[in-house]
């Protein structure tokens, strides 16, 4: 009974008083990326895709641009490393283009901690127990990114998801909050050692 109290209206509270008050806090960063992006990237200032939120409804998130949309000659997108900006570097360095998403909280579609949400098209491809990470909302930050971030597999990043999901509470979530303002001023498990992103997930076959 107390855990969904805390699921289901302190957690929402508390999203939204503190993404109001890190969004004033932080207004002077946001516009300074802004208006640096506003130049550097020909008036393309943010980054929007469609994710699956709670219970898979899809919900758009916003990011700072950290990339331009070069392309090949056959018409597809470069990889991430050849596309992303000097700029687009720095911001990721220091996840300020994750500010943006504190507007993904104050509206509903995420809370500041729970499983990242990933890419619509991944979602047939998740056995059971990994579609357990979509029965809370998705978060900025979360279990799986305190413990490794794109530092770690696919199949690691579904376990803590799901961990995180079995043994939510108000404790557990003040530690990650901690942990990831660590993670940041560190600059830990921002990247694997190949990329600046994951790989794509391709399924797993175990259940």
């Amino acid at each position: 009974m107390e855990l969904k109290i805390y699921q289901n209206i302190i957690k929402r509270v508390l999203d939204l008083s503190i993404a109001i008050v890190a969004l004033i806090m932080l207004s002077p960063i946001f516009f300074i990326v802004f208006i640096a992006l506003l130049i550097s990237n020909n008036g393309k200032v943010f980054f929007f895709q469609t994710r699956p939120g709670k219970n898979e409804i899809p919900f758009d998130i916003i990011k700072f641009k950290s990339m331009n949309d070069n392309k090949d000659s056959n018409g597809n997108l470069l990889p991430y490393d050849q596309r992303v900006t000097q700029l687009g570097q720095f911001i990721r360095k220091y996840s300020l283009d994750e500010i943006p998403q504190l507007f993904n909280v104050i509206k509903g579609d995420m809370s500041l901690i729970g499983p990242r949400p990933l890419l619509m098209d991944y979602l047939p491809l998740y056995n059971k127990k990994q579609k357990k990470r979509h029965n809370v909302k998705p978060g900025i930050t979360g279990w799986a990114q305190v413990n490794g971030r794109n530092a770690i597999s696919w199949e690691q990043k579904f376990n803590f998801d799901v961990w995180y999901v079995d043994n939510l509470s108000f404790l557990l979530d003040v530690k990650i909050l901690i942990l990831t303002f660590k993670k940041v001023i560190k600059k830990e498990g921002v990247n694997n050692q190949t990329n600046l992103d994951m790989p794509k997930f391709m399924g797993t076959v175990t259940e």
